[in-house]
């Protein structure tokens, strides 16, 4: 039989069969001794199932369950557990994926209106049981007409749909026990491999509780988060309201023109009708706010929020005055350093606090304040800055990443602050049991604005985003329920709008490059998507901020 040169951890190249499985490798070589377990490979950087064969010369290096991409693997495996057990422990009721609440998933049965803690016992068990069976999990091709018409016997006709706007002729599947589900990332290759679980009930339906970041063989205490749990039912509602809530109901749309343009208008009312009610509630309040505090993860879209906003406190009668915070930045020798050695723009200490409260108060008390200049190019402020003067009906519009702690504006009242927490919280999902994750929207966003506007392609948004992400960890995820009000930047519609633009830019990321791994995970998710043109776009629109041509100046 033909033999193939793998390398190996520690630069050594050994020569194995072709069509050797990555976890035959993996033990023979004895690779997985010590550390956390192997969730999968990294294969010439495209990472791969452990039961997966190789079958070319490469490179392999392993991916643990510590990294980022492991703890991804384990939570798509622990979802991909609790559908098989699901399957077993109720096979007539519909089990369906909602979103992620901290490092827990929410679900729900279509069928049950609120599912009793025996149940989710009987649930856990199962799982439990599975786990210690340890049953392998595999891959296999199923012909495309048998997968579709199986999902349609399943009961999933979300995954059925979304098949049927597929163009192949057979459907990779991952296969345990005889259960089935389609193949949309790696495994890991056997169920003894998820240990780590927990199921606790939660408002209707159930969380499905996973190790974090920061303990990955341990499954913290849950923390709830209700405004955030808030922000998502109210999309799911929307969803229900324009009848789509997959990505195949999604691709259906985008086959008639007449329909799609449509469902854009709808979306874009919902948006601008929800920043219309934030704009109330800051009404029910004149006389007391005198600044909106707004803040929010990276890609968010508070540019264009901000904006949008103070148009509609114009409506309700307030002269709203946009103030940067960025313009509050220490000089840069006054900025302090992280723990790689590199300027910390993201601490609260960069921004001169004391400066803004002085300020703030002034303003409030109809004082002439000059407000200061920062020029990113010299690293300071300019000599002179914008004089500014508070009437009746003025109010402040402030955005940065620290608007929500209350260490930014420590000397300001309470009652005097309306803080608001933005993000791109998407209600699609892929199918029934697979979501889209947060983080995959908003670093396409990212990508998409970075070349468009900074002309940097996509290696270099990859390189900086787990700096951003710790970033968002510390200074922003932290205070996200102090906000009074809370908006989702998501459009249904803007994944197919950008998949035009990302594809490119992921694409002309090689396989030589470690980001490889990511870019061939997004063009994959990318795939089940139908394009929309741009100009179906309203120029208003929040994601103008990304693909460019808004109405709006930056």
């Amino acid at each position: 039989m033909q033999k193939v040169k793998v390398t190996i951890p520690g630069g050594k190249t050994i020569s194995c069969e072709n069509g050797m499985s990555l976890r035959e490798i993996t033990d023979k070589e004895k690779l997985n001794s010590t550390g956390f377990p192997f969730m999968a490979m990294r294969v010439n950087n495209k990472i791969y199932s452990l039961a997966s064969t190789v079958n070319y010369n490469c490179v392999i290096e392993p991916v643990e369950l510590d990294s980022t991409d492991g703890l991804r693997i384990y939570r798509k495996s622990l979802s991909f557990l609790l559908e098989m057990a699901s399957k077993e422990v109720f096979p007539d009721l519909r089990l369906k994926i909602s979103h992620s609440i901290g490092s827990s998933i929410y679900y729900f049965f279509d069928d049950i209106r609120d599912i009793k803690e025996e149940d989710l016992q009987s649930l856990s068990n199962k799982m439990t049981e599975l786990v210690a069976t340890a049953y392998p999990i595999d891959i296999i091709k199923v012909p495309y007409i048998e997968a579709v018409e199986m999902f349609g016997e399943f009961n999933q006709p979300e995954t059925q749909l979304l098949l049927q706007g597929m163009n192949c002729s057979s459907v990779s599947m991952n296969i345990c026990n005889g259960f089935m589900a389609p193949s949309f990332y790696p495994l890991v290759d056997n169920t003894s491999a998820l240990p780590y679980f927990e199921i606790m009930k939660y408002r209707n339906g159930f969380l499905l509780r996973y190790p974090g970041s920061k303990s990955p063989r341990e499954v913290v205490p849950f923390e709830d988060r209700p405004l955030l749990y808030s922000i998502y039912e109210e999309y799911k509602n929307w969803g229900k309201i324009l009848n789509v809530n997959c990505v195949g109901q999604m691709n259906k749309l985008t086959t008639n023109k007449k329909e799609i343009q449509h469902f854009i208008r709808v979306s874009e009312a919902l948006h601008n009708k929800k920043i219309a009610h934030i704009a109330d509630e800051i009404l029910h309040r004149k006389g007391d706010v005198k600044v909106v505090l707004i803040a929010g993860p990276s890609s968010s879209g508070k540019t264009t929020f901000t904006k949008k906003l103070a148009i509609e406190l114009q409506v309700v009668g307030f002269n709203p005055i946009i103030v940067s915070l960025d313009d509050y930045y220490r000089p840069r020798h006054e900025v302090p350093i992280d723990e790689f050695g590199k300027v910390d723009l993201e601490a609260l200490e960069a921004l001169d606090v004391p400066l803004l409260n002085k300020n703030l108060i002034d303003l409030f008390d109809n004082k002439v304040v000059e407000i200061p200049v920062f020029d990113f190019k010299i690293g300071g402020r300019r000599d002179t800055g914008k004089k500014l003067q508070m009437g009746d009906r003025t109010i402040l519009l402030m955005e940065g990443i620290h608007g929500l702690n209350e260490r930014l504006t420590p000397d300001i009242p309470a009652s005097r602050k309306y803080k608001i927490y933005l993000s791109a919280l998407t209600q699609l999902n892929i199918d029934d049991h697979n979501r889209i994750a947060t983080t995959d929207n908003r670093i396409i966003r990212r990508m998409v604005r970075d070349h468009h506007f900074r002309n940097y392609d996509a290696l270099n948004t990859f390189r900086i985003w787990p700096s951003v992400r710790r970033g968002e960890e510390k200074n922003i995820f932290p205070y996200q329920e102090s906000a009074d009000s809370a908006f989702n930047s998501a459009l249904d519609y803007e994944i197919s709008v950008l998949k035009v633009y990302a594809e490119p830019l992921l694409q002309s990321v090689k396989p030589d490059n470690p980001e490889y791994s990511d870019a061939a995970r997004l063009l994959d998710f990318l795939s089940s998507f139908t394009p929309i043109p741009s100009h179906m776009v309203p120029e208003d629109s929040i994601l103008r901020e990304f693909i460019g041509n808004s109405s709006f100046k930056y």
